[in-house]
């Protein structure tokens, strides 16, 4: 009766509760914080990034999921579900969130400095009109029925099946696409390699270009620019590297100046984000079933701003582990910038005179 007679009072009070409430401010059961005052210390203290480099921590190698961390905290004396889990973490700012690539790891002190003579040099080669490319090799890619990363379109219900395990069909094997990107004429050519990813295979790759493309459109050329990585198979230690750029340097009578990006700075590299990510766009959610697949969805990229993009099989074997000795390394008729000159320089076929 007592609870009926408070009612009626509320009913005749002239203090009208809010629409959106359901009982007088401070009714109903007490907020968990408040009854239990450690645990949104505790949960804290489990989730903190601070944990994960300390190995007393109790879930420092435990994947840290609602119910893990539920169970974690009834260990410790609380009374918790993992809905109760979930609430208070987002209450605490958290969120389920992934991983971000945005640490470079250390830079090299001149690397801005570099940048800016690679700018200076390949400016100066596309307003004399002389071709300047970007070089890479593209990730090797499994060839098979394999998954490939991304989605597209299909009925519903109805995905492509592809096998269970990653597992290098020995048949098939594996493709490493070299790419060549022509920056003037905003145009690529990829050499789809089967067998090892070399120094020698790399201008393979460039010479291919030339022949089939860069000569027809430069062919008043007399100097080709190559932006390049420091490491893989167009690395600036590599010997053979530059021994095989004096072939190509005799063959096109052509002066080949390089430029490699700083160590850690390979994105940066136009072939990156002008060629190679419209060929992962096209092909995403298709298998790679055969090479020639392969060549085709390369060959299909285009973007508004006119990208022309040409594949070619390379079914030739490149060997491995070849040795340049010091005579073979000392003819190249190689002349290197007085700013850092392991990463930037010239070579000129014999029979040309030096030039600026």
């Amino acid at each position: 009766m007592g609870t009926i007679r408070r009612g009626l009072a509320d009913l005749d009070s002239p203090v009208r509760f809010s629409a959106s409430r359901v009982r007088r401010a401070g009714g109903g059961r007490k907020p968990l914080a408040e009854t239990d005052p450690t645990l949104l210390a505790d949960l804290k203290a489990l989730v903190d990034d601070d944990a994960r480099g300390d190995p007393e921590s109790p879930l420092r190698w435990t994947a840290k999921s609602v119910r893990t961390l539920a169970g974690a905290l009834r260990e410790r004396g609380h009374r918790v579900s993992h809905e109760t889990v979930a609430k208070q973490l987002r209450r605490l700012g958290y969120s389920l969130q992934g991983n971000r690539k945005t640490k470079e790891g250390a830079s090299h002190p001149d690397r801005d400095a570099q940048f800016h003579h690679i700018n200076t040099r390949v400016s100066a080669a596309l307003e004399a009109g002389e071709p300047v490319i970007s070089v890479d090799t593209k990730k090797k890619e499994l060839v098979g029925d394999f998954k490939n990363a991304g989605r597209e379109w299909r009925p519903m219900g109805s995905p492509v099946p592809v096998r269970v395990h990653d597992f290098k069909d020995e048949g098939l094997g594996k493709v490493n696409p070299y790419g060549v990107f022509d920056i003037g004429g905003n145009a690529g050519w990829v050499s789809v390699g089967i067998d090892a990813d070399t120094a020698e295979f790399a201008v393979e790759a460039i010479r291919s270009w030339w022949e089939h493309l860069g000569g027809q459109r430069s062919p008043t050329a007399t100097t080709l620019t190559i932006t390049a990585d420091c490491g893989g198979s167009n690395g600036n230690r590599l010997r053979l590297w530059k021994t095989e750029l004096q072939r190509l340097a005799d063959e096109t009578n052509l002066a080949i100046r390089v430029c490699h990006f700083p160590p850690g700075t390979s994105k940066w590299n136009k072939i990156e984000h002008r060629l190679f990510s419209f060929i992962t766009r096209n092909w995403r959610g298709q298998p790679l079933v055969s090479r020639q697949a392969i060549v085709s969805l390369i060959g299909a990229p285009t973007s508004s701003a006119g990208l022309e993009v040409y594949a070619r099989l390379d079914e030739r074997s490149y060997q491995r582990g070849i040795k340049v000795s010091d005579a073979q390394l000392a003819a190249v008729n190689l002349t290197r910038d007085e700013f850092h000159p392991e990463w930037n320089y010239v070579i000129r076929p014999h029979d040309r005179l030096v030039v600026a």
